[in-house]
């Protein structure tokens, strides 16, 4: 197992000389208590798209404003924070929890300010996120009374001009030569096309106001289903053509030729930026690409064996070739999909106190990607609970294309987004309401992405992967994340091409190559954020492993997890930190 080095910070753990005056301590608490809650109301304000996300409801007329005046002003306002507001509040007078936030706080925006030079927002447009599928927002709306839908009215409204800023902002993109790839922005152009709609009622915005709860009356049905019509007609498409005349026009002649991040200014300090936001260590590329290339030799041995013992003669690769074609493995319809994801979450659930003391109260449920984003999205991903308790999480699965979709990865992947993984994290560390809400909805991605590539190997210990091609499935997801660490530098830091990341992958692992293709353009658009997985999960099993040498028959597989879980979304540091304290702790007599 690797040893991953230390990052950003090392806390501070020595007692102090002398015990800090009460009133000392008081003021620090209560500054450092106000100074958490006027950011977290100021990064709501400025980001509604959040706000919703998060379920506050306050910003649900209204989009972001991304104007390069406002973008200026939210990046000197963090680096106020940071050397102002944060500076003046007494650390060493702080109890160690308070302490604790403070560190994870400073983190929080020594990352904004490192990352604000390389204009890390010109790059957030990606095959699946952007303009092109706004109205999926509704999603996270509410829609149960008539002055929700009056809401939502107002926000299509006010689309026009948040289109014209966005216009604005790929301009200066192109002109600082910060853009994503040609190969990646022709995938959003068909995207786009779908919102160019003739009639109102075709647009993807008007779902909405195809059926109402009985909250409300017919009147304002009526009514309502009227107003969606014109402000889409007026508004909303006609803003549409206009971006999407200067997306084509402009934007995409300006795109680069290469794919890794590297062909833009300052592209490999920005990619080692971002290695380093994402995995919490200071690991470099080439160090990632090495560990890699081991996890995956590693995996390849263990594919094998299973190979052999399902008595397939051939090679790896036709055995791949095999589990992408044969119709055994695949479900002839969406609807049989669906059935079989909400059966494998619902069959996980009542085993989970074998492996965890504290479960969520936090329910979940399953939901289908949007058809705008499907095409070109992953096989699931995971949306999670509103702050206010009131929207559950949701396991949201792809059923575009079943003939794709495997059946023997139903059960790894239902283990990594909905329980024990994303659903259970997340929905833990919400409900500890005795953290500030900065802490409980904190998103670390080593943390967050590598606890649920962990749990994947705990559904060996929830009666899972019983089927040998289920384990086949569950080598297959974990060799996938050794495979990011690998093509993700590759393309980023060694000069690949999106051909030779493809290749390699289909060569490695038996995803389908339309996942497969989804997946590079993926990590091509989202540099680094690929590499937290595969370094979150080796971390976390370095320190299981640590444990149970250390504690033998002492060890207790509940209380680790519950340990781990209860400090919320933190630095891989930070996590080892926390369980070294618990071994030491489970060590006394």
């Amino acid at each position: 197992m690797y040893r991953l080095n230390v990052l950003l910070v090392t806390l501070c753990c020595s007692a102090l000389l002398s015990p800090m005056p009460a009133s000392a301590a008081n003021d620090a608490a209560t500054a450092l208590q106000a100074l958490l809650e006027r950011e977290w109301q100021r990064d709501l304000a400025d980001n509604p798209l959040t706000a919703s996300y998060r379920g506050d409801i306050r910003y649900d007329d209204r989009w972001p404003d991304i104007s390069s005046r406002a973008q200026e002003a939210r990046d000197a306002a963090d680096a106020r924070v940071l050397d102002e507001q944060l500076a003046r509040i007494q650390r060493a007078a702080l109890a160690s929890a308070d302490q604790l936030t403070y560190d994870l706080f400073r983190i929080e925006y020594e990352n904004r300010v490192a990352a604000a030079a390389f204009h890390p927002e010109y790059y957030e447009l990606r095959a699946r996120e952007g303009p092109q599928s706004l109205n999926e927002t509704s999603e996270v709306m509410r829609f149960e009374k008539t002055a929700d839908y009056d809401t939502w009215l107002r926000r299509l409204a006010a689309l026009p001009a948040y289109l014209d800023q966005y216009s604005a902002r790929l301009r200066r993109a192109a002109s600082e030569k910060r853009t994503q790839p040609r190969v990646i922005m022709d995938r959003v152009l068909p995207q786009l096309e779908m919102q160019l709609v003739e009639r109102p009622e075709d647009s993807p915005f008007f779902e909405r106001f195809r059926q109402y709860p009985e909250a409300v009356p017919a009147a304002d049905r009526q009514r309502l289903t009227a107003e969606a019509r014109r402000v889409i007609a007026d508004l909303v498409i006609p803003a549409y053509r206009r971006f999407t005349r200067v997306f084509r026009d402009e934007y995409l002649p300006a795109c680069r030729a290469t794919v890794g991040i590297w062909d833009t200014p300052d592209g490999r300090a920005f990619y080692a930026n971002r290695a380093s936001y994402h995995t919490t260590t200071a690991l470099t590329p080439e160090q990632i690409h090495e560990i890699g290339l081991a996890e995956v030799a590693r995996n390849r041995a263990e594919m094998l064996a299973v190979m052999k013992e399902v008595g397939f003669e051939g090679t790896l690769q036709e055995f791949f070739a095999y589990l992408r074609t044969d119709p055994k493995f695949y479900y002839a319809t969406p609807d049989e999909l669906f059935r079989a994801y909400v059966y494998t979450a619902k069959m996980i659930e009542p085993e989970l106190p074998r492996l965890f003391g504290k479960l969520y109260r936090t329910p979940f449920g399953l939901r289908v990607i949007p058809a705008t984003s499907a095409p070109n999205t992953t096989t699931a991903y995971y949306s999670g609970p509103s702050v206010d308790g009131r929207r559950p999480g949701y396991y949201y699965v792809n059923l575009y294309r079943p003939e794709v979709r495997p059946k023997y990865e139903i059960e790894v992947l239902t283990v990594h987004e909905a329980v024990p993984g994303h659903h259970l994290q997340i929905a833990l560390a919400q409900e500890q309401a005795d953290l500030p809400k900065f802490r409980r909805f904190n998103d670390v991605t080593a943390y967050i992405e590598g606890w649920a590539l962990y749990s994947e190997r705990l559904g060996y210990d929830l009666g899972l992967y019983k089927d040998p091609y289920s384990r086949f499935g569950q080598l297959t997801y974990d060799q996938w994340r050794a495979v990011r660490l690998v093509v993700d530098t590759g393309i980023h830091q060694m000069g690949w091409t999106r051909q030779q990341a493809i290749d390699y992958f289909l060569d490695n692992a038996a995803k389908t190559e339309a996942d497969v293709v989804n997946e590079i353009d993926r990590y091509i658009a989202w540099p680094g954020q690929a590499l937290a997985y595969k370094i979150g999960q080796l971390r976390i099993l370095e320190l299981r492993a640590r444990a149970e040498a250390a504690l033998g028959d002492r060890f207790d597989i509940r209380s680790f997890h519950d340990t781990i879980l209860a400090t919320g979304a933190v630095p891989l540091e930070i996590v080892e930190r926390t369980v070294d304290a618990w071994i030491e702790a489970r060590r006394q007599p």
